[in-house]
């Protein structure tokens, strides 16, 4: 059963791999783009089945701070 947190997280997850799709289009070679999608998308993915609060933010600030390097680099 999701708690309002995890409903909350969820929601949180998704918008962040909005914006990894977002911020993916500054990157000019179109298969390094869909690389780079696709690494993140397999991280969400990965993860799923997570249902401990703290581990699940400690992810979403994990993939925070590669998409923050990702775009520092392209």
């Amino acid at each position: 059963m999701l708690t309002l947190k995890h409903f909350v997280l969820q929601k949180e997850v998704l918008n962040l791999y909005r914006q990894v799709i977002r911020a993916s289009r500054s990157i000019p070679d179109p298969s390094t783009r869909s690389e780079t999608v696709a690494w993140f998308r397999s991280e969400i993915e990965r993860d799923r089945h997570l249902t401990d609060i703290s581990v699940i933010e400690s992810k979403i600030n994990a993939i925070l701070r590669e998409l923050r390097q990702v775009l520092r680099v392209s």
